[in-house]
């Protein structure tokens, strides 16, 4: 192949820098995209987890329904992008699979999205309250409750950053 500015030919076999440039920054970008919905999760989390009282205001009520909607919209960004890193980009589809802390990885991360369907059934009762512009009535065994999970919640997703690393770094494989 001859490029336009009449270099010499590549050698047979080797890859183009131009497209492999383009691949590394899809690549880039795709991980990018893939940290900045995981740590946009634990924010939401967090968020929530900070924000949640026994007597919610009206506007931390709402506060924590959006985050919580952002939770959602992220945990689906994360497994999109991840599973097309997974297989479409990276160390490629073998990799991940032999590597019990990508395994880990993924059931620590169910385990989260499990747990989050108590606080979401909660944060979604809410809105007959709140679409009428009064506060959430909580019971202190409900706040106890929903408090505890986002925290494990949080705890679980750091446990999930943990593994991501030792995958990343090929530990286990």
């Amino acid at each position: 192949m001859i490029t336009e500015r009449n270099e010499l030919p590549l050698a047979a076999g080797s890859v183009d820098p131009t497209t492999r440039g383009s691949s590394v920054m899809i690549s880039a970008l795709f991980a990018f995209l893939h940290f900045l919905a995981v740590f946009g999760i634990f924010a939401a989390v967090f968020l929530q987890w900070r924000t949640m009282s026994p007597a919610p205001t009206l506007v931390d009520a709402r506060r924590i329904q959006a985050s919580d909607r952002v939770y959602g919209m992220l945990a689906i960004v994360v497994l999109v992008v991840g599973f097309l890193r997974v297989y479409h980009f990276e160390k490629g589809k073998a990799f991940y699979a032999a590597n019990p802390f990508f395994q880990a990885k993924l059931m620590l991360f169910l385990g989260v999205g499990l747990l989050s369907i108590y606080p979401t059934i909660r944060f979604l009762k809410w809105r007959v309250r709140t679409k009428q512009g009064l506060a959430p009535v909580l019971a202190a065994n409900e706040y106890k409750s929903i408090v505890a999970v986002l925290g494990i919640e949080l705890l679980l997703l750091l446990a999930t950053a943990l593994c991501a690393s030792l995958m990343a770094r090929g530990v286990g494989s």
